[in-house]
């Protein structure tokens, strides 16, 4: 708007807010600032019981609210007062022959929606919360913000107060235009919100179109490198996690951090803490470490001694309350983060003295069956897929092979079988007694996969001083399934005993033979866990 005044005096402002926090601060402000108030409902009783001047939204229209309240601003003399162009003729005639007055400001947050879906409301609750009249006037105003101060957010009512202190009652028009965007942003999420419910509630899993938002929660110092911006955004979800987690100590999470703190906390997750204590380590947003144990120590312990090279500035995310033992030799070498569901004062305590370490606790673990959705952006556009929620239990193995896994093997095999499903393809794990002992993540080649994971645990092997690695005897999980036999017969050569795999190979046939040939259990899932 180029010929929008640079500073415009706010003499009269509506106020209609759902959520009341700061409302009768803010209108006490306004109103010793000389500022004269319109309301509607709630608000103006809220403002008016505060002792405060304040005129209803109906005596300026001549209509009563109706239907509920369904109707009460969508008139001509409100949008008028937010839409004229003050400085267009035609516009101001209009306004002096029907007696609209301006409006400066205006304050408008919407009904709680999104509230209300997170409840569990049903649909016709849910329906009744959908906001009709506090985004048409929020678009109205923003629209026309060369005139107007557009606040949507609780949090901009200081901002708004010191601009107009700052400018003899006044906005500048750069204030106006920021405040601009975020309402349009909020509007457009209100309305992200209001479709995706919508899509799920009549059974819509692709809809025609797809709109995602999230709420500014960091902005950081670069991406993965420096070279590259990077924001934290919030979903609005409850699922507990790194995004709803609260960090007692540190300094701020990176891009990085994040991203590593989510694999490893959602890899916890697959280990109900009823079932015991659980560990896993993650570096790079793969696992070097993932352990179950007696003690949330020995699962620590265990998981490290998958991989101690790997683990040095790595990830820790634990499903039990983080005990002062535990923390204590987590101390023992430098960590970014650790993230539990709690963590008990000796552990806060001694993690206090490590003022580069972030302790994060997010109150409970993950359900790994919770559905949701994952969006990747590609050139021009977005996939979107649903989470990878898949599990199996021993009723759904099929053996396929003369011998059958013992009972000590299977239960390692569907140990394995969790973590395959969050290291990257190609993925091969090796399990012994509840414990990686050897991870190949990422390759090309499931060979190779399998061969980088037999030599990490060789390297341990020497480090730890043992006779041989601790695959010998061990368990191998991959994540789909081996093409031909000789990535099976790596596995047999490090000393595997029994694999888990989906199946589903023109030559499964072939490696079934191989396997038997070599003495090996070899169960099928017919289901794959590819990770990108």
């Amino acid at each position: 708007m180029q010929n929008a005044p640079q500073n415009l005096p706010i003499t009269r402002a509506l106020l209609s807010v759902s959520d009341k926090t700061g409302l009768i601060d803010l209108a006490r402000a306004l109103v010793q600032r000389g500022v004269e108030l319109l309301s509607t409902g709630g608000s103006a009783a809220a403002i008016r019981d505060a002792g405060l001047p304040v005129r209803d939204v109906a005596d300026v229209t001549g209509f009563p609210e109706m239907m509920d309240g369904r109707v009460k601003t969508l008139h001509p003399m409100v949008h008028g007062g937010l839409l004229a162009l003050r400085d267009n003729a035609d516009h101001v005639q209009a306004m002096e022959t029907h007696n609209i007055g301006r409006i400066d400001l205006l304050v408008v947050n919407l009904y709680p929606f999104e509230e209300t879906v997170a409840k569990g409301a049903d649909y016709d609750t849910c329906i009744e919360n959908i906001d009709i009249g506090g985004p048409a006037m929020i678009r109205a105003a923003a629209k026309n913000h060369g005139f107007v101060t557009t606040l949507v957010d609780t949090e901009d009512y200081d901002a708004l107060l010191a601009e107009m202190d700052a400018n003899g009652g006044a906005t500048t028009y750069e204030f106006r235009q920021k405040m601009a965007q975020i309402a349009y942003a909020r509007t457009g999420a209100y309305d992200a919100a209001v479709s995706t419910w919508m899509a799920a509630a009549i059974g819509q899993a692709h809809p025609r179109r797809r709109v995602v938002a999230g709420t500014l929660a960091q902005e950081m110092r670069y991406g993965e490198n420096p070279h590259q911006g990077a924001a934290f955004y919030l979903d609005g979800s409850a699922r507990p996690g790194v995004a709803t987690a609260q960090q007692h100590q540190g300094k701020a999470l990176s891009y990085n951090n994040i991203n590593d703190t989510d694999a490893a906390f959602e890899l916890a997750s697959e280990f109900a803490p009823a079932d015991g204590p659980a560990c896993a380590i993650i570096k790079h947003a793969n696992p070097c470490g993932v352990a179950k144990g007696s003690s949330l120590l020995d699962a620590y312990t265990r998981a490290f001694d998958c991989d101690r090279t790997s683990a040095f500035g790595g990830i820790i995310a634990l499903n039990q309350t983080l005990d002062g033992a535990t923390a204590e030799e987590i101390c023992k070498i430098f960590t970014e983060v650790v993230i539990a569901p709690d963590a008990d004062d000796d552990a806060r305590a001694i993690f206090a003295a490590k003022k580069n370490l972030r302790l994060l606790t997010t109150g409970a673990m993950a359900d790994p069956r919770q559905a949701a959705q994952v969006i990747k952006q590609v050139s021009g556009g977005f996939l979107a897929q649903d989470k990878d929620t898949g599990h199996i239990t021993p009723a759904d193995l099929r053996v396929v092979t003369k011998r059958a896994p013992t009972d000590a093997q299977m239960a390692d095999l569907l140990f394995a079988w969790k973590v395959a499903k969050h290291v990257k393809s190609n993925a091969i794990i090796y399990v012994k007694d509840g414990a990686t002992v050897g991870v190949g993540a990422g390759q090309m080649s499931r060979v190779d996969s399998t061969r980088i994971a037999a030599r990490k645990a060789q390297d341990m092997a020497q480090v730890m001083g043992l006779d041989a690695p601790l695959t010998h005897g061990s368990v191998v999980a991959s994540d789909a399934f081996f093409p031909f036999a000789d990535g099976l017969l790596t596995a047999a050569e490090a000393g595997a005993q029994a694999i888990i795999q989906p199946g589903g190979s023109m030559r499964d046939d072939d490696v079934i033979a191989a396997a038997d040939e070599a003495g090996l259990a070899m169960v099928f899932t017919g289901m794959r866990h590819f990770r990108h």
